[in-house]
């Protein structure tokens, strides 16, 4: 399992430089805000820490932490929360990231098994959702493309003198339907011609492997197509393989977790404007580019991820693959800045390798 992690900010390389003391200090305030989620003062920490330091040599210690930029006061009176910034240093070098019990990975594999049994990968990919959601209280998603899925069967069908219908049936069952031109006076059998074309040819295979082919074997088919059936085939493939953003589909379960731990109004607000991020599923193809960059899990906190930065929202994603070791999507947990990151990474990592096992 590897964390794909982004250079540190600069100002974080001042922690380094910090005694043994500040690096407790510091780890005691994000331990304690993912535990709570509320600030921790120094009379606070003066009981956590396992060393004996008085409250005033504890605040000289937080100055210093907040003067690089790892920790700050939401309130002029109140304890110390971390900054995403120290967020993110934490999660790099600080924590320990622990591996799922035995009886975790047998549910995990128990229950992509059976939702797998005669199942459309639809189904597979919401019941992986469900799933992490369940296991980690946040929102679980996942996120794919059309394009992946295997063909199974294509059929063109006239609608209006100059319009068809195409129908793509995937192997896991999808259904798709698209509206193509058609030449005026095509006549009825050069749609079955063309239907029959493809068949013969696309079956178990991508979209984006059929149209390469198909556009790779039309010169050598001309004889078996005549002109006009020919562009209603190239017609029907482009309709689905523009890869157009329409192409991703995203599966979103849990949302109801992420309500059960507000706190105030601004927590709210917060939630909303995640719900109106997932409706609108704004910079979907960043996000799926920036996993499908990395081997394994990547960590995504706050603003460092366009996707979520109005919601102050951290997302754990890793990408699983088809049988050739081709990444197909990415799946994960959504949820606030103060997930259980060692133990949401190691569920999502394994998710992924178990899913993976399924497809391929």
């Amino acid at each position: 399992m590897s964390a794909d992690i982004p250079h540190l900010p600069a100002s974080l390389s001042t922690l380094a430089q910090l005694d043994e003391r500040s690096r407790e200090i510091f780890r005691q305030i994000v331990e304690s805000y993912l535990a709570t989620g509320e600030p921790v003062g120094s009379r606070n920490l003066s009981r956590l820490l396992p060393m004996t330091l008085s409250p005033a040599s504890i605040r000289n210690v937080m100055h210093d932490l907040e003067e690089a930029g790892l920790i700050f006061a939401p309130h002029t009176s109140a304890g110390r929360l971390p900054t995403e910034s120290g967020l993110r240093f934490f999660v790099d070098a600080l924590m320990q990231f622990g591996d799922l019990a035995e009886a975790e990975r047998n549910a995990i594999e128990a229950q992509v098994a059976a939702s797998g049994a005669e199942r459309s990968l639809e189904t597979v990919l919401a019941d992986a959702s469900q799933l992490l959601s369940g296991m980690s209280r946040g929102a679980g998603v996942v996120l794919t493309s059309k394009s992946n899925a295997r063909l199974k069967h294509v059929e063109f069908v006239r609608l209006e003198p100059e319009k068809a219908l195409v129908v793509l049936v995937s192997e896991d069952g999808q259904v798709e339907n698209r509206i193509v031109p058609i030449a005026p006076g095509l006549p009825p059998s050069a749609l079955v011609e063309a239907s029959n074309f493809l068949n013969a040819r696309i079956r178990g295979r991508t979209l984006a492997e059929a149209r390469l082919e198909l556009q790779q074997g039309l010169a050598a088919a001309r004889a078996e197509l005549d002109e006009l059936t020919q562009k209603l085939v190239e017609a029907g493939l482009a309709s689905w393989s523009g890869g157009d953003p329409g192409d991703r589909r995203l599966i979103v379960r849990g949302q109801a977790n992420l309500l059960g731990d507000l706190k105030a109004i601004e927590d709210l607000e917060r939630i909303r404007l995640l719900f109106d991020d997932l409706e609108s599923k704004r910079d979907l193809v960043d996000l799926l580019d920036r996993a499908e960059t990395a081997d394994g899990v990547r960590i995504f906190i706050g603003s460092e991820n366009k996707l979520f930065s109005l919601s102050g929202s951290s997302m754990i994603v890793a990408p699983y693959r088809d049988g050739q070791s081709r990444i197909v999507g990415v799946l994960g947990v959504i949820g606030p800045t103060r997930l259980n990151y060692a133990r949401i990474v190691p569920m999502v990592d394994y998710t992924a390798k178990v899913l993976s096992r399924l497809i391929g």
